[in-house]
């Protein structure tokens, strides 16, 4: 077992819960659908991922050109998609090679994460001058508009709902957040008038005002709302959730998964599914700031960040509550690119967390034998 010390067993044990109520939900959808099957797959290989990843030493995450050549992937990755993408459903966010396929906004928000993280680490007694703020900005406006064109409105909402995460809690001024969202507003004008698409206009107007067109565009968050309510309180169990079951609810295994399994295991089971996103997001704070350094404190918020800004997206689509932009709920959707970046990062985690208690020792021995 001390080979495995710097593994966080109460975060780990808390997600196995997530991964297997998403697994009966998707095989409660019928056992020709082969959605357990690929993703029983994918959770076993993001684990093996996971513990490979927490022996090693992430110190090297902190030198420049590593960050530099990270950065430089993603962009690379996200143009690629331009020449070699896969389009699926009007977006051309995918790489497909044979029968896998491969979406890559989502290791570019794990690579922000990073690269922010080294930025404010280094700079995190001047983040309150502007200009960190407006380099800081630039790397994520490069990636935020590269997911925006493919068109991925929901992915490019993370990546600048992290940086925007990581910028209030590295400590900025009042008068620069008022910048920040004015600015903000200023873009999502712009973007309103010349880049989104009509389906995307027409998403946020359905958000306004839901009922307008139940049967046009405001159907998936109609239907999905449906859903969670007919759960009530214990839900219709197992295998009798009859709203996924007879395809009145599109996407029950990505977008609407939590929705599925609200009707299915009701408000109690929800209620208890929201304790355990509770333990994960708790452990993943308190590794971070237990972090050896401010870089190792920053990744964990921001990964943190990751994590809850799909959780509160997805959740808040599927209650009827936020458009919806076919964001994933961590754990629990199908999808394995998504699932491979979570753990990686909670590789990474537990990695830096291996290190960090080393650090604390020395630390302690230091201070206990006067030095």
């Amino acid at each position: 077992m001390k080979q495995t010390s710097h593994i966080d067993w109460i975060l780990f044990s808390a997600i196995l819960p997530i991964l297997g109520v998403g697994l009966l939900t998707m095989d409660s959808f019928g056992a020709n659908n082969g959605h357990f099957d690929r993703q029983l797959i994918w959770i076993v290989i993001s684990i093996a991922v996971f513990f490979a990843l927490s022996f090693i030493d992430f110190n090297f995450l902190k030198r420049t050109p590593v960050v530099a050549t990270l950065f430089g992937l993603a962009v690379l990755l996200l143009t690629m998609l331009f020449v070699v993408g896969h389009i699926s459903k009007g977006a051309e966010s995918w790489f497909s090679l044979g029968g896998v396929s491969f979406e890559p906004a989502d290791p570019v928000k794990l690579i922000l994460i990073i690269v922010l993280a080294k930025y404010f680490s280094r700079r995190h007694v001047e983040i309150a001058h502007f200009s960190h703020l407006v380099v800081s900005g630039v790397y994520a406006l490069i990636l935020f508009f590269l997911v925006l064109l493919q068109p991925d409105f929901g992915g490019a909402l993370v990546i600048f709902l992290i940086w925007l995460g990581l910028v209030l809690v590295s400590g900025i001024s009042k008068k620069h957040i008022a910048a920040v969202f004015g600015v903000g507003a200023l873009a999502f004008l712009l973007l309103w008038v010349g880049v989104l698409h009509p389906y995307q206009k027409q998403r946020i107007e359905t958000f306004l005002h839901p009922l307008a067109d139940v049967r046009g565009a405001g159907y998936n968050a109609y239907q999905s709302t449906i859903t969670v309510g007919s759960g009530q309180l214990l839900g219709k169990g197992l295998g009798y959730g009859t709203q996924s079951r007879l395809r009145f609810l599109p996407e029950y295994q990505t977008d609407f998964v939590f929705a599925a399994f609200a009707e299915e295991w009701g408000f109690v089971g929800v209620i208890l599914v929201l304790i355990l996103y509770s333990i994960v997001i708790w452990r993943i704070l308190a590794n971070a700031m237990r972090g050896a350094g401010n870089f190792e404190m920053l990744f964990g918020i921001g990964l943190a960040l990751f994590i809850c800004i799909h959780f509160f997206v997805n959740v808040g689509m599927n209650i009827g509550l936020l458009p919806v932009t076919g964001i994933n709920v961590p754990f629990m959707s199908y999808g394995g690119t998504y699932l491979l970046t979570v753990f990686t990062g909670l590789g990474i985690l537990m990695g830096m967390r291996r290190y960090a208690q080393v650090a604390h020792k020395n630390v302690m021995d230091n201070e206990f034998l006067g030095l």
